[in-house]
Formats: C-alpha cells, structure tokens, sequence
C-alpha cells in the first residue's frame, strides 16, 4: 500500500475521518444509563498529533453524534468536527473551500455506504478491512489494521513519511 500511495500522500493537506468503524471498531457500546461508550485506540491519537505537527489538518465527518468523540476530538486539538452528518460530501466541499484546500489535496478513512461519494471525491481513500464492500472499492486502498486498531495510525504513518520526503527533497533543491 505505501508505494503506490507515496506520490498522492505527500500532496494531501486534510485527513478526514469517519468514527464508528474508523476510529473505533464499530460497535456501539451503552451503559447501565443508556449512555454511549465508546473505545478510542491511543496509538490513533498519537499519529494524528504527528500529522498536525507538520501542518497536516484533521477533520472528523460522522453521521452519529456523541459526546465522547467531541470529547475525543477535543482532547486531539481537532477543530473540524462534524457530527449527525447524512451527507459527508457537501460538509467536506464546504470545509475545502473554507480553508482553501483542493479534493484532491485530501485523503479520508471510512467503511460504509455514506462515505462512499466523499472516498471517490478525495486525492487518496482508504477503507477499513472490514468495511463494507462498496467502501473498499470506492477506496482502493485497504489498511492492514482494522478500524479501532490502529487504521487512522497506519495511513497518518503514511502521510507523516510523505510529508517527511517531500521536505526533505525541497530543502535539498534550495
């Protein structure tokens, strides 16, 4: 996978990111109370620090909404927050033009039906092993992991080495 997506990584600006499934394995979980739990894998967390780090913007697009993934896009430093989406595509065209960002310049994560148009709209797409057959053709491209296992850490690893490269081979060019 890291070769034939180097060239396309090291142009993207914007990660997006869809949660259940993605971020977490998928499951939903609920408390005595009925409260929502969810389960986040660190490892995740820490590739996506890196990623800010170099410039690399984060954005989360979800079709559910849970306090706990604003909780844990707070704790992350992630502004671009989307939850109770239906439509991912037009929230993502929005937020592109808003920080001046082409498509293509963005790679995204995701495993079912809704992020099938903004996976076949981004510059580089990845699905989730066990994502839905219609994500996984959409994508392209599949991480080894599995969502909730350290898939988001695997393409930010990705994206880190990218970036890495092509600034190395800017500064050799000066």
């Amino acid at each position: 996978m890291a070769a034939r997506a180097a060239r396309p990584a090291a142009a993207i600006r914007l990660l997006v990111l869809d949660v259940d499934g993605v971020l977490t394995d998928g499951r939903l979980y609920y408390g005595p109370r009925g409260e929502e739990l969810k389960v986040f894998h660190v490892l995740d967390g820490h590739g996506i620090r890196e990623l800010q780090r170099l410039g690399i913007r984060v954005a989360v697009i979800s079709g559910r909404d849970s306090a706990a993934v604003r909780r844990r896009c707070r704790e992350l430093g992630i502004a671009h927050l989307h939850q109770g989406i239906a439509e991912k595509l037009p929230v993502l065209e929005k937020l592109c033009r808003r920080l001046r960002i082409r498509l293509a310049e963005c790679a995204a994560i995701g495993d079912d039906l809704p992020d099938v148009p903004l996976l076949r709209a981004v510059g580089l797409a990845f699905a989730v092993p066990g994502a839905h057959a219609s994500a996984r053709r959409a994508a392209g491209r599949t991480t080894r992991a599995a969502g909730g296992e350290g898939a988001v850490r695997e393409v930010c690893d990705l994206l880190v080495a990218a970036a890495t490269g092509a600034r190395r081979a800017q500064d050799r060019g000066r």
